[in-house]
């Protein structure tokens, strides 16, 4: 398994900034979610065309990788659908260029879910890009997110898909806390599509939703990672800190470097229990 971080957790660093932090932790590569506070990366100087073939070098030369473009295209909205499929073309024909496998949609608005989505459309948009994403190898992912952080719901919206070029992002946090399944449920389900992993940690407090770093909350992140590894999965586990949306959060800084710890101890228990 491979180590990322999304830049939601840093939404303020520059594209050095990034780079070299994951390269002094030894992370594998970073998730794009916005960059230097601006959220759409096509659009930005620092994903230029012209200037992409030296990001590319820039990353082989730091032995890193983006694992991830993370996209805000809301496919459920039929008055964003245009938005949608132009966003989803602008970030699809952008993946190739960074040697990127992924990008991912929002079938789903919030973590939490809320009132049911417009399913048919989800669908009609998913299938009017993916011809595009054949073309360009790139695979479109939909997160466990919302009213899809349900798995019965997501493994039925991927039976329907039935396409190779459409993948699922195993966001760990969410049918755990927002619908009560155990990781070898969701894994069960989903483990057919799963491409890319996020992981996060929270507790219940005055009920509510407190995210931790990882380890401090009750996210049953070891057993979730045990299975990812006995499936013999090869993908990122990435660390997705919220930092953009709750200032106050920690340091990404503090964050980042923490990660990597966290995961290896859980590992390490992982391995105490299986002997």
């Amino acid at each position: 398994m491979k180590l990322g971080f999304s830049t939601i957790g840093c939404p303020e660093w520059l594209w050095k900034e990034v780079i070299s932090t994951a390269k002094d932790l030894e992370y594998d590569g970073v998730e794009l979610k916005g960059l230097a506070n601006r959220d759409y990366l096509p659009s930005t100087r620092t994903f230029s065309l012209e200037n992409c073939p030296q990001i590319r070098q820039q990353l082989a030369d730091l032995g890193l990788s983006i694992s991830c473009l993370s996209t805000s295209a809301f496919i459920y909205d039929k008055e964003k659908q245009e938005a949608a499929q132009t966003e989803m073309r602008d970030y699809i024909n952008l993946a190739p260029l960074l040697d990127v496998p992924f990008i991912r949609v929002m079938a789903d608005k919030e973590a939490a879910p809320g009132k049911d989505v417009d399913e048919g459309l989800v669908i009609e948009n998913l299938r009017e890009i993916t011809g595009l994403a054949e073309d360009k190898d790139v695979m479109i992912l939909v997160e466990t997110n919302g009213v899809y952080a349900d798995s019965r719901r997501l493994a039925a919206l991927m039976e329907k898909l039935n396409d190779p070029n459409i993948g699922v992002l195993w966001d760990i946090h969410h049918p755990f806390r927002f619908f009560g399944e155990k990781p070898e449920e969701t894994f069960q389900r989903l483990k057919d599509w799963i491409c890319y992993t996020h992981v996060k940690d929270s507790l219940v407090e005055n009920g509510g939703i407190v995210y931790k770093m990882l380890g401090y909350g009750d996210v049953p992140l070891r057993d979730a990672l045990g299975l990812l590894r006995d499936a013999g999965y090869e993908g990122f586990i990435v660390l997705e800190w919220m930092k953009r949306w709750v200032a106050d959060f920690e340091d990404p800084g503090v964050v980042f470097a923490h990660f990597p710890f966290a995961v290896r101890r859980l590992m390490r228990a992982n391995n105490t229990t299986s002997a």
